[in-house]
Formats: structure tokens, sequence, C-alpha cells
């Protein structure tokens, strides 16, 4: 099972993390943290070349009810999505949720993960 999902689009990184934050608000997701992997790595002298945007996403209401089922599964939260460029290409992706709950090997976990990627996978398709 693939633990990744990702699509190519023809908007500029800023453009596309724009159009995310966007179609995640609308399904009740908000972003709380972004990162670029290049702008830290470079201020810490490492040379990166792209942009590696991560945006931890979360929606309150099935964090609590998952969180309430296993406190464990903090551990795989918030849901990670990423913007990134690649040789003059924007992506969007994200780990997929029932990859990450899948570990867990509880049903009832199972079936709110397969919800919130079938979310989150909308979203960005929308955004592209």
């Amino acid at each position: 099972m693939n633990i990744v999902y990702e699509k190519k689009t023809d908007k500029k990184l800023n453009e596309a993390i724009e159009a995310l934050t966007e179609q995640l608000k609308e399904n009740e997701f908000g972003v709380l943290w972004q990162l670029n992997f290049k702008d830290k790595l470079n201020e810490k002298g490492l040379d990166f070349e792209n942009n590696y945007v991560v945006l931890e996403v979360c929606n309150p209401k099935k964090a609590k009810e998952v969180l309430q089922k296993n406190s464990h599964v903090g551990y795989v939260l918030p849901c990670k999505m990423v913007v990134r460029e690649e040789s003059d290409q924007t992506y969007i992706g994200m780990t997929r949720p029932e990859a990450l709950i899948g570990l867990y090997d509880e049903p009832s976990l199972t079936d709110m993960a397969k919800e919130v990627e079938k979310t989150l996978k909308g979203s960005l398709d929308l955004a592209l």
C-alpha cells in the first residue's frame, strides 16, 4: 500500500498553497503550522534548491474522535500535506491517513481514517 498520494499542478507554489488551504477550510480542516524546508535548511547554512513546504492540517472534531478511541494515534497527528517544487513543476501531496492508521489494526479507526482521507484527497484534487 502506497503511503503517499501526490499530484502535479500547473499552479506556482504559493498559488497551490493558497488553493489547498482554501479547499481544506471548506472541509473544516485548518492549517496549524507550515514549514518550508528550503528556507529552514538554507537558514542553517545547508544548500537545498527546491521549495518543499510541509503543512500540518487538522479537523478538530475528527482529531477528538480518533484520540478518544486510541490516544496513541496522536503520534501520527496532525495530518501532513506537502506542496513542493521539482524541475520547475509543482506537486501537492499528502501522507495517506488510511495507511498510517492501518498500522494500529483497529477497524473503527480505519473507517475514520478512510473518511478523513477521502476529504483530504478531495481538497487536494480541487486545489489543482
